[in-house]
């Protein structure tokens, strides 16, 4: 398989949906003629033309709002965000307006938008650019949250959200951009709703999603050669729907959990995780749950100490090795 980065397997994705399906349209902040903030949507408007690629306004609740406007009328628009982080700007339009259409409509009104961009830190922008909201997102029923780790991954998932009835949120990572990965050249596409086990193990199970999973194999490795522990990596994939059932097949294996994630440990994705855990396998557990994330302030301007309040290969390490002597 060729080797390409995520952010060209999400490009990918968008021109074979565009060339798939004429309702396929791309609007967001400067996707257009600059080719994106980050360029994923480099090339688009010269092979789509300006009426499937459309430039709008800084204003994320004006565009946002306009995208579930069409999508209520069967266009399928995908809408890029510079930062997830404004999201909150369209919160009302995403996750009262777009997430309840189909509930109140009586199944008559379906809402196919997509809403991706960047949902992460590391990247020294400071606290306002740096949210990960993917458990604020997930709170709300009638919504699909999906946050891909590899290159593979990001075009699978996207080609399964755009054909989706349901607005689905990919929350991406700036870092993860220029990862390489093996993706086939043939058509593929992912479910929604199912985890991927990474890395087979029989000692611990890291269940994680998104950047922490490169950073939880690089931990697995160190595990493996310099303490001998196999762990078994479960890549959610998406967090709603959430793949419980692969998560428990895991822990019945393995008896001891560390959850990975790039949230702060207060309400976040791993607080849900855990108590299903306990709940549907406690007597499997040969030790409590215990949780790695972002330590609990707003993201740090100062690069070398961001890295520490992030969840690092070492932090992770340090975790589950303390998991494995609980």
């Amino acid at each position: 398989m060729p080797l390409i980065t995520y952010r060209e397997a999400l490009r990918h994705a968008m021109s074979e949906e565009l060339t798939r399906d004429e309702n396929v349209v791309i609007l967001g902040e400067e996707v257009g003629q600059f080719h994106g903030a980050y360029k994923v949507t480099e090339g688009l408007l010269e092979k789509f033309g300006p009426k499937r690629i459309v430039d709008t306004p800084i204003s994320e609740a004006g565009f946002i709002g306009i995208g579930i406007g069409a999508s209520m009328l069967g266009v399928r628009p995908v809408m890029e965000l510079m930062f997830w982080s404004f999201y909150s700007v369209a919160f009302d339009q995403i996750l009262n307006n777009a997430a309840n259409i189909r509930y109140m409509s009586g199944g008559q009104i379906n809402c196919p938008i997509v809403i991706r961009g960047p949902a992460n830190g590391g990247t020294n922008v400071g606290a306002t650019h740096s949210h990960t909201p993917e458990n604020i997102l997930a709170h709300h029923p009638g919504v699909k949250v999906v946050v891909p780790a590899t290159p593979y991954d990001a075009k699978g998932l996207l080609k399964s959200a755009i054909r989706d009835n349901d607005p689905v949120f990919i929350l991406e990572n700036t870092i993860l951009y220029g990862l390489e990965g093996e993706v086939p050249a043939e058509e593929y596409t992912i479910p929604l709703g199912v985890a991927d086990v990474k890395r087979a193990g029989t000692d611990l199970t890291i269940v994680t999603y998104g950047r922490p999973v490169i950073q939880t194999l690089a931990a697995a490795q160190q595990l493996q050669q310099e303490h001998n522990i196999s762990a078994e990596i479960v890549d959610l994939r998406t967090i709603r729907p959430l793949d419980i059932d692969t998560v428990l097949a895991s822990v019945r294996k393995t008896h001891r959990v560390l959850i990975a994630e790039e949230q702060r440990p207060f309400c976040g994705v791993g607080a849900q995780l855990a108590y299903m855990i306990q709940n549907e396998a406690f007597d499997e557990l040969d030790a409590p749950v215990q949780r790695i994330g972002t330590v609990d302030a707003p993201a740090i301007y100062s690069p070398p100490v961001e890295i520490e309040q992030l969840p690092n290969s070492q932090r992770i390490l340090k975790a589950a090795l303390a998991t494995m002597d609980a």
